[in-house]
């Protein structure tokens, strides 16, 4: 079958997913989105259609993912993993589940994309032995600040990932990062990080009953429009902390609503050390969310501020009741 577009995932992973499926497939349309989108159906998904790094549509031609809630809600939905064409894996990110299945279909692929996936698969498991090696300024970290930084707008957005995905396809990183556009890129990201470890020293704290300070509260509620951060940052500030949460109000149209969205990542600091942690378990139990054991995020729907303080409040505690039961 011959298709017509990929529809992936609007971060590092999701770009370099595109890129092998490009190589692999000769898809020259590119789609990018949230989770959301496909769950709520925002966007039309057909049999031509290549989806990655994102849950499954009612239906599509290839599906390639990583994430283990996905997987659990195909059997919610009585659907059999082994009916789908395409692959599932619990690899460290959704561009390796790709490489493998196209290596094994006899695609052979440039010796410099295996090097770019091996970098994306630390950036979006978040695997790195120390604070020192996260924040060295390695090709793919480069890339990824590219893709980070701002736009004016969603349009403008799309239209330099679609551009990343074909360079990624074309171009080793090392090469990429030296692009004029990628350069100014990561400038503009390099000063917004300025901006943002600011905002995170003045609205993160520890929750009251964390005596051993191990989560970072990133508490964004208290603003009228939502202020961008990168929550991983926080690290930086509280180093031995072990987990970052943070929650800030959800907006409809710009207008900020009492709904909360939260997201919870680990430490590197838990990468050296045998544990038993796994947010996305968190975020199920509680059924707000879901994601992996590393990462995941939820929301919490409020009628009216009372009830939003109040869940908020709750939810808070919970979290942390079951990241303790874990141990």
């Amino acid at each position: 079958m011959e298709y017509e577009r990929i529809i992936t995932h609007n971060d590092m992973d999701g770009v370099v997913s595109a890129a092998l499926c490009s190589f692999a497939l000769g898809v020259e349309k590119f789609v990018f989105a949230g989770p959301g989108s496909i769950i709520r159906g925002e966007i039309s998904v057909g049999e031509k259609d290549v989806v990655c790094d994102l849950p499954y549509p009612l239906l599509c031609g290839l599906w390639f993912d990583h994430h283990q809630g996905n997987l659990e809600d195909l059997g919610y939905r009585g659907i059999s993993r082994e009916q789908i064409r395409g692959r599932f894996d619990l690899k460290d990110s959704c561009s390796r589940v790709i490489w493998e299945y196209f290596s094994e279909q006899g695609v052979t692929f440039p010796a410099y994309l295996e090097e770019t996936v091996r970098e994306t698969d630390i950036i979006d498991s978040f695997k790195y032995s120390s604070i020192e090696e996260w924040r060295k300024e390695t090709p793919g970290k480069l890339v990824d600040f590219s893709i980070k930084a701002s736009d004016p707008d969603l349009r403008s957005k799309h239209r330099y990932m679609r551009e990343l995905v074909r360079w990624i396809r074309d171009h080793p990183l090392e090469e990429i990062v030296h692009f004029p556009q990628v350069q100014r890129r990561i400038e503009s990201y390099r000063e917004e990080e300025e901006r943002m470890l600011r905002l995170i020293r003045e609205d993160s704290s520890f929750l009251p009953y964390d005596e051993g300070k191990e989560i970072i509260l990133i508490d964004l509620t208290r603003h009228n429009r939502r202020p961008r951060i990168i929550k991983n940052l926080a690290y930086l500030l509280y180093p031995q902390a072990l987990a970052v949460l943070e929650i800030h109000n959800l907006y409809d149209r710009g207008v900020k609503t009492t709904n909360l969205s939260l997201s919870m990542s680990l430490s590197i600091n838990l990468n050296n050390r045998d544990h038993s942690k796994d947010l996305g378990e968190i975020m199920r139990t509680l059924n707000i969310g879901d994601g992996h054991k590393g990462a995941a995020a939820g929301t919490v729907y409020a009628k009216g501020k009372a009830e939003m303080l109040k869940k908020k409040e709750e939810v808070l505690r919970k979290i942390y009741e079951l990241w303790k039961s874990q141990g």
